[in-house]
């Protein structure tokens, strides 16, 4: 607030002593003044003490002393040292000969007045020193901070003062009209008394008049209250929206402090306390539409009250009838109900609208969750699949085929993907699946809270798939999926089986799982099929139907009426299985392939036995079987064989260890790819192979890229037993680039052995005819292809059909074979240990012999017998492939049923390795 103008310290020097008190007698005037404000209480108590002191008087020239009162009163801390006088004189503190009057000053003095702003604040107070000027404006500061603080109560105590003269002319203005009433009624009663005598009939319409009256003023008072609360309702509200920011400042006026830091505006804390109750109560929408809607009903009644003649409760319930059906106000009469009325109606119309949204928002939410797939699975005895990648087709083929027995089952689907495209997807297959039930849910398999959605600890099977990324990210993920499903805590039903991408990270996610994890590394897998199929042709297809539910594959269970028999009988004990093994029960679930004819099952083991399904086999009476005379013919010895790789694959070097292991000593392995040969041999190093090692094979290096012509020129491609086409590491991540590298690689290929070989008429087969036949281009590649195997690592079942239809390729479909792969071990966790054993390149695998190890040429034989011959062999006949046929037949039916062989077909079995 303004400061009042100070008198001025110069005087004459006729003055004199009664001149000086009476002009510090005006300072302390002022200067209390001011503290009366509660502004300056400190300054004007320091500038009262201190010239009320006649020391100060007596000694009108001390300067020094001057300077450290004026330094105590403006706050600068301790006083300076006091300074001579010649100092002083040099610094203009001394004043003039002539004039020795106290106080007397010359312009540049220490202190030379105080000086008001424009606007009546005080703005700063003017030094005539330089070495003051920093206090100077540390005071200036203070002083503008405190009459800011200042002028925000004034405001305040305006803004108060004007509400407060607002209610009070309001109240004067309802006084008058009560003055105007009463005198009204005065008029009437003197009516009323100059027409009824004064008796008893009189006093009686006194009483009743009064009575009267009396109400009329209650109701009068009643809706005139009503009313003020109506206008003060509705006028409260802008004003706090105006000013609610200015109430920290009046806490801090209050509380006579400062605030030295800049605080959130409370209108923005309040808008952010309602978000966050909006955001975290679900409930908080409905809420305040019902808070609304009642507080529209008060209101509404308290207004209809205060401007009509209606009792409140009947206002209240007129209120409730415009916000339920905005057309009822239509007959109220009188200016004041009807705006009343349609104020209201408009409030209802708006909360109607509101309701609408609220409802509109929840279904829509509900709808959504579903759509998306947020909602909880319950099931139990299903099998969960986590994850999503393009070997999820087969899989779901394979175990809608495999539940087809019982009428169906669920699976349920958990995948970081949209619920809508994952259906899509599925749709897409037109694939009938027999009853089972495909549940797609959106969530991720890292997340607790989404494993539990899919009822994780009810499943009796989890299939864990890679993801489309490089081998060590899928397999990471993988590790950590099974790290969640650890962490479980109502504990895991079923068993898990995942899928890894490397086979140097498995050991890694069984030391976490434990017991639980079953492991099939895909590209494992892939890469000892792939060379089983080019050492022996046509295995490819026999995997295909034994891995897949769609013909016959493993079992295990346990038959009591054969404890005590031997295994060789056993071997002829099921029409409708042939037997493979045992699960020997006191070797802790051992299973051995192949035992020995004299090995006796024992109480508790089990039989491993190949069938078409796990209901329709059971041991039945021994049939009657002769052995006969047959060839005695052994295994002609290994020679050396040519390979070529086209293409890196990351674990080749696996392949070569597995080659090392089955070939003969002189073999060679041609490697041709891209990659420059002092890398091959430090990748090769690097993934534990010894090269100086190598016995039975020479790798010969080869630099090219394998889809162009002129390169595949250079290569001895007509001299080669078997060609690899390997899903090169560069464009393993895309499915359909490396299928298209592998088909161009192919056709090249191909094409370039027809050109080189010797044209040679060929016996036309039956499975030969095609309808690409015609072509002579197609009949040459396919004339090439009697000559040398070509194994296409093939991702696509697509791409599958383009290599199939020509028949230029006995190829391998990856994902298809690991999709029949894992749902075999998902169904039953021990088929695991025989398939690791099958794919090894030590103990027993699976091979295509000749039928003149076992028969001579048009000898008609029963199946068993067969089998039993087999034996001698250390051999187990599990199916044949005749010669003039497609397929191979795995497991057949009529198995005692006589017929005539030709040394032509062949007979799949599963023989001990050397």
């Amino acid at each position: 607030m303004p400061i009042p103008n100070t008198p001025n310290l110069t005087s004459t020097s006729n003055s004199g002593k009664s001149g000086s008190r009476s002009l510090l007698k005006k300072w302390k005037s002022s200067l209390s003044d001011v503290a009366d404000q509660n502004s300056f209480p400190r300054l004007s108590s320091t500038f009262s003490s201190a010239y009320s002191s006649d020391d100060f008087i007596s000694r009108p020239n001390n300067y020094s002393h001057r300077h450290r009162v004026f330094s105590s009163v403006l706050g600068f801390g301790s006083a300076p040292t006091v300074a001579s006088d010649e100092s002083l004189a040099r610094r203009g503190y001394v004043g003039s000969n002539d004039q020795d009057a106290v106080g007397s000053v010359r312009p540049n003095s220490a202190v030379s007045e105080f000086i008001p702003s424009s606007n009546g604040e005080m703005d700063c107070l003017r030094f005539g020193n330089e070495s003051s000027s920093a206090a100077g404006a540390s005071l200036s500061s203070t002083l503008v901070n405190q009459c800011r603080i200042c002028g925000i109560r004034c405001s305040w105590i305006f803004y108060l003062l004007t509400f407060t003269c607002i209610l009070t002319v309001s109240y004067a203005i309802s006084l008058r009209r009560r003055i105007t009433e009463l005198q009204v009624e005065i008029t009437n009663l003197h009516s009323l008394c100059g027409i009824v005598n004064f008796h008893n009939q009189g006093i009686n319409v006194l009483h009743s008049v009064a009575d009267s009256s009396s109400v009329f003023f209650s109701h009068k008072d009643s809706r005139a209250i009503a009313l003020y609360t109506v206008i003060t309702t509705i006028i409260t509200p802008f004003i706090l929206y105006k000013y609610i920011d200015y109430l920290p400042q009046m806490k801090d006026l209050l509380k006579r402090a400062e605030a030295n830091h800049e605080e959130v505006p409370l209108k923005k804390r309040i808008a952010y306390r309602i978000d966050v109750f909006f955001s975290v109560y679900p409930y908080a929408k409905l809420l305040a539409l019902l808070f609304a809607t009642i507080f529209l009903i008060g209101f509404g009644g308290l207004s209809l009250y205060a401007t009509s003649d209606s009792s409140f409760p009947e206002a209240l319930w007129l209120s409730w009838t415009f916000v339920a059906d905005s057309g009822n106000h239509a007959d109220r009469i009188g200016s004041g109900p009807r705006i009343v009325s349609l104020f209201i109606s408009a409030g209802g119309m708006l909360i109607f609208a509101m309701m609408l949204g609220l409802v509109s928002d929840a279904i829509s939410e509900k709808v959504d969750s579903l759509r998306k797939g947020k909602s909880e699975v319950i099931e139990s005895n299903h099998t969960l699949i986590l994850g999503w990648s393009d070997k999820l087709v087969s899989l779901l083929k394979q175990l809608a085929i495999a539940n087809k027995s019982i009428g169906g089952g669920v699976v349920v689907v958990l995948a970081e993907r949209d619920k809508e495209e994952m259906e899509m997807d599925i749709a897409k297959l037109e694939f009938d699946f027999m009853g089972t039930c495909v549940i797609c849910r959106s969530g991720s398999p890292l997340i607790l809270a989404d494993l539990k959605k899919v009822s994780v600890s009810k499943a009796r099977a989890i299939i864990v798939l890679a993801s489309d990324e490089n081998a060590d990210q899928s397999d990471a993920r993988a590790l950590r999926v099974v790290l969640s499903l650890t962490g479980v805590k109502e504990g895991l039903r079923g068993h898990v089986v995942v899928e890894m991408s490397d086979l140097d990270n498995e050991p890694l996610v069984k030391l976490v799982g434990g017991e639980l994890i079953e492991t099939v590394v895909a590209h494992d897998v892939i890469g000892r099929l792939m060379i089983q199929c080019a050492l022996q042709p046509g295995l490819a297809q026999i995997w295909e139907d034994i891995l897949g539910f769609e013909n016959a594959e493993f079992y295990i269970k346990r038959w009591p009426q054969l404890e005590g028999m031997p295994f060789k009988d056993v071997l002829i004990s099921f029409p409708d299985a042939v037997p493979c093994g045992v699960k020997v029960a006191i070797e802790h679930g051992k299973i051995i392939l192949n035992p020995d004819d004299n090995y006796v099952l024992k109480e508790g083991d089990e039989v491993l036995v190949i069938a078409e399904d796990d209901d329709t086999y059971a041991p039945g009476p021994l049939p009657e079987v002769f052995t006969g005379l047959f060839p005695r013919i052994t295994d002609p010895p290994k020679y050396p064989e040519k390979i070529l790789f086209c293409g890196w694959r990351r674990d080749i070097d696996d392949m070569i260890m597995v080659l090392e292991a089955l070939l003969a000593p002189g073999s060679e392995l041609w490697m041709f790819n891209e990659v420059p040969e002092k890398e091959r041999e430090r990748k090769l190093t690097d993934g534990g192979l010894d090269i100086s090692r190598l016995a039975n094979l020479k790798l010969v290096h080869r630099e090219g890229n394998a889809v162009i012509r002129r390169h595949l020129e250079y290569l001895p491609l007509e001299t080669f037993d078997s060609i690899l086409i390997l899903a090169d590491e560069s464009l393993e991540d895309s499915i359909v680039h490396s299928d298209s590298r592998s088909l161009a690689t192919l056709l090249l290929i191909r094409d370039i052995q027809s050109k080189r070989l010797p044209c040679k008429v060929t016996k036309p087969t039956t499975f030969r005819h095609s309808g690409f036949c015609h072509s002579s281009w197609i009949r040459e590649m396919q004339q090439a292809s009697d000559k040398s195997i070509i194994i296409s690592e093939i991702l696509d079942s697509r791409t599958r059909n383009l290599v199939s239809v020509s028949r230029i390729s006995d190829y391998v479909l990856s994902n298809e074979l690991v999709s029949m792969a894992l749902a075999m071990v998902a169904e039953d966790k021990q088929i695991n240990r025989v398939l690791e054993e099958l794919f090894a390149e030590e103990g027993n695998e699976m091979c295509i012999k000749p039928a003149e190890f076992y028969l001579y040429d048009q000898e008609e034989l029963c199946f068993y017998e067969i089998m039993i011959r087999g034996r001698q062999r250390q051999e187990i006949v599990i199916g044949y492939r005749l010669a003039n046929s497609e397929h191979a037949i795995i497991n057949p039916v009529q198995k005692s049923e006589r017929r005539r062989w030709s040394l032509d077909d062949v007979f799949v079995v599963i023989s001990r390795g050397e």
